[in-house]
């Protein structure tokens, strides 16, 4: 009698502890979905990004952020441009994210429709185009806004500072910008020149930081970028002050808004992201959550004027949809 009533002690204590691993089990599991929106959880693998070289600082930073709280995922990210991002992108087993300076294009779209994949916007901050001499330059400090694309449309004529304004230095311009893999030429093409020839001998370069030594080198030399290039080498380069019609208007964190004094120079920055491989894979989906989430701060620290509260959390709740 008294070994059965052992027997039956140790079947409900055995039963009791069961349980307990269970439930302990339970929420393990539930915490390995969690990833952003509970830190516990190690998720593993990799997420690759290419694309603008102007979303690449705060991309850069996002990915060193979130590789620190994520161990075991391996987050890379390159910057051969938008439109040379999107062609990695938009392939078979393609990167999981294209960061983009300029919206996706209709035959864009329509390449994405052809893999049957499905392809999300995320708008993660706003940019300045801004305008960048050499500091020496001390009669460009400020232009209108019709005299900066004259000076860099081809059909505008100017040729020498003389052009622009008599009193300017009767000295060649020298024009820089980024080249045609990036968003931001063709920001600076289709949005501030209506899509006609910028001047034949401009010097168009892949890397920012290229242009940055030109432009530092070169007391004629004018360029354009984004604000953040700027910003982190003012010790180097002085920015244009526009004049939109109401004054001249310095580029920063506060005048660049889309409805702020530098507006017409201000345009939104984005990251794509693949649907299909957010769904199959936890770390890509999570790392979208956790871009949106950390954006505001991380655009603040590079260059970037952030968005508003009601843009982030319109974009977390539909990424939530996609869990």
């Amino acid at each position: 009698m008294k070994s059965f009533k052992k027997l039956a002690m140790f079947t409900m204590l055995a039963s009791v502890m069961a349980f307990g691993t269970a439930c302990s089990d339970g929420e393990s599991n539930a915490e390995a979905t969690n990833g952003s929106n509970g830190n516990e959880t190690q998720l593993e693998g990799s997420v690759v990004i290419d694309g603008s070289g102007t979303v690449y600082p705060f991309m850069a930073k996002m990915a060193e952020n979130y590789m620190g709280q994520q161990e075991n995922v391996s987050v890379e990210v390159s910057r051969s441009g938008t439109s040379a991002g999107f062609k990695k992108f938009l392939i078979e087993e393609g990167t999981d994210y294209n960061d983009a300076s300029r919206q996706i294009k209709d035959e864009e779209k329509a390449k994405a429709e052809e893999l049957g994949m499905d392809v999300k916007e995320l708008k993660v901050a706003l940019d300045g185009l801004t305008i960048v001499i050499n500091k020496d330059n001390d009669w460009a400090k400020e232009l209108t806004k019709e005299e900066i694309i004259d000076i860099f449309l081809a059909e505008g004529g100017k040729k020498k500072w003389s052009d622009v304004r008599p009193d300017f230095p009767a000295e060649a311009i020298n024009t820089y910008g980024p080249n045609e893999n990036h968003g931001t030429y063709e920001f600076m093409f289709e949005n501030i020149l209506d899509e006609k020839d910028l001047v034949e001998n401009i010097n168009l370069q892949q890397d920012y930081s290229t242009l940055v030594d030109l432009v530092s080198k070169d007391k004629n030399a004018i360029g354009f970028f984004g604000y953040g290039y700027y910003a982190n080498n003012k010790d180097k380069l002085a920015a244009v002050k526009v004049d939109f019609g109401n004054g001249p208007v310095e580029p920063s964190l506060e005048t660049i808004k889309e409805d702020g004094k530098y507006a017409p120079f201000t345009r939104p920055v984005f990251t794509y992201l693949n649907v299909n491989n957010a769904k199959e894979k936890a770390q890509v989906l999570d790392y979208a959550i956790y871009t949106m989430k950390n954006a505001q701060d991380i655009a603040a620290e590079t260059g970037f004027a952030p968005l508003t509260d009601e843009d982030i959390q319109a974009t977390l709740a539909e990424l939530e949809e996609l869990k």
